[in-house]
C-alpha cells in the first residue's frame, strides 16, 4: 500500500506530499485530502468532488505521464475561503487534452469529468522546468448549483 513519501508542513490552509507512481496512489491522495479538510470546519461541502477530481487528476498522471522510473507525483492542497485548489505534479511536460470518447470507450473521460465539475482547471509548467502540474478549482456542492 503506497504512503506518502514525504509530507510537507505548510501554512495550515495548504498541504503537499509526495506520492509514488502506484495505482493505490489515488487512493492514499483522496486520504490526504480527507485528512486535510478535516482540520477545517465547514469544508466537508468540498470532499465529494474534491475526491472525485484529485483521484481523475492522480489517475491521469499514473496511466498517461511518461517519466523516468523512480519518479514521483506531488499532490498539493490550498484552501481560502470556500475554495478548494487541488494540484498534481509530475515529471512530463506534455499537457493533458480533453477527449471525446466513444459511447463504447471504457475509459477516457477523468479529464472530462474535471472539465465539467471543477469551477476552473489547467495546466502549468512546473517551477524549474521538468514536468507540470494540473490543477482544479473545488467550491462547495452548494454553491455549484
Amino acid at each position: 500500500m503506497p504512503e506518502t513519501v514525504s509530507p510537507s508542513h505548510t501554512a495550515p490552509t495548504e498541504h503537499a506530499c509526495w506520492l509514488p507512481r502506484h495505482l493505490r496512489s489515488a487512493g492514499a491522495a483522496r486520504r490526504e485530502l480527507r485528512r486535510f479538510l478535516a482540520d477545517h470546519p465547514g469544508a466537508e461541502g468540498l470532499l465529494p468532488t474534491g475526491e472525485l477530481l484529485l483521484s481523475e487528476l492522480v489517475t491521469n498522471s499514473l496511466q498517461h505521464a511518461r517519466t523516468p522510473r523512480g519518479r514521483l507525483i506531488q499532490i498539493r492542497f490550498r484552501l481560502t475561503d470556500d475554495l478548494l485548489r487541488i494540484e498534481v505534479h509530475d515529471a512530463d511536460s506534455a499537457e493533458p487534452a480533453l477527449r471525446d470518447p466513444a459511447d463504447s470507450d471504457e475509459a477516457g473521460r477523468g479529464l472530462l469529468l474535471v472539465h465539467e465539475l471543477a469551477a476552473q482547471w489547467g495546466c502549468c509548467p512546473r517551477n524549474g522546468g521538468v514536468g507540470k502540474f494540473v490543477w482544479c478549482h473545488v467550491v462547495p456542492e452548494t454553491a455549484a448549483a
